[in-house]
C-alpha cells in the first residue's frame, strides 16, 4: 500500500493553526523547505509507516519520495512538535531501523510455560528505498525446548536488504525455563541491594 502525505510550504515566522505540524523537507540536490502538515493525518500515517516505510509527499504540485528522519516531541504532552522528512533517491541505498515482529507459536512457551525473551527488537538495515518494509517477521515456531534460540543469521530478510552493525551470531530471542529467569532476577536484585566496598569502608559522618 502506497502511503501518501500532503504538505504545504510554511512561510518564515508563520504561526501554525492548532491542527498543524511544523516540518522540514530536505535531501541531496534539494534546497531545504519549511513545511506544514495536518497533525492528525501525519500522526495516523506515522503509526503505519514509522521511520522505515517510504512515503509519497505531495508539495506545491510535486511528488517527493521521503522517509521520516527525525521527530521532535513534547515529552509532557506526548505530542509531535516537528518532523524532518528526507527526500530519497530511488536509485541509491538508504539506511533505516526496522522493527522485528515475532510471529508463530513456540511449543516451549505454550506447552512448557517457558519465558520468551527478545534480545533484539529492531535492526539497522541498508537497501534501496523501494525495498523498505515497516517490519520484519521472525518465526518463533521452531523454539520447542528451554534454551532454544534464534540468531540474526536465522532471520529471513526481504530481497535486497542487508543488515548493518550486527553480527550474524547475535541472539535475537530465546525461551528460558521459568525458574531460571526468576533465579537470575533474584541475583540481580541482590546485587543491586548489596552495599559497595566504598560504602562499607566510608567513615561515618560526625
Amino acid at each position: 500500500m502506497e502511503l501518501k502525505l500532503l504538505a504545504e510550504i510554511r512561510t518564515k515566522n508563520e504561526k501554525l493553526a492548532p491542527d498543524q505540524l511544523a516540518g522540514i523537507l530536505y535531501g541531496r540536490g534539494l534546497e531545504s523547505v519549511q513545511i506544514k502538515l495536518n497533525y492528525n493525518v501525519f500522526n495516523k500515517l506515522f503509526t503505519e509507516a514509522g521511520e522505515s516505510n517510504l512515503i509519497s509527499l505531495s508539495l506545491d504540485g510535486q511528488e517527493f519520495p521521503v522517509l521520516v528522519k527525525a521527530i521532535q516531541k513534547d515529552v509532557l504532552k506526548n505530542t509531535f512538535i516537528h518532523v524532518d522528512l528526507y527526500k530519497v533517491n530511488m536509485k541509491e541505498k538508504v539506511r533505516a531501523e526496522v522493527p522485528l515482529e515475532f510471529v508463530g507459536e513456540s511449543k516451549a512457551v505454550k506447552e512448557l510455560s517457558g519465558v520468551f525473551i527478545a534480545n533484539i527488537d529492531e535492526i539497522s538495515v541498508e537497501c534501496l528505498p523501494a525495498d523498505l518494509v515497516d517490519h520484519i517477521d521472525v518465526d518463533i515456531s521452531s523454539l520447542n525446548e528451554f534454551g532454544d534460540l534464534l540468531r540474526l543469521s536465522d532471520v529471513h530478510l526481504p530481497k535486497g536488504m542487508e543488515i548493518l552493525h550486527h553480527e550474524g551470531n547475535e541472539v535475537v530471542c530465546v525461551v528460558e525455563e521459568p525458574k531460571k529467569v526468576v533465579a537470575e532476577a533474584v541475583v540481580t536484585a541482590e546485587a543491586a541491594a548489596a552495599p559497595t566496598e566504598e560504602a562499607k569502608t566510608a567513615p561515618e559522618a560526625k
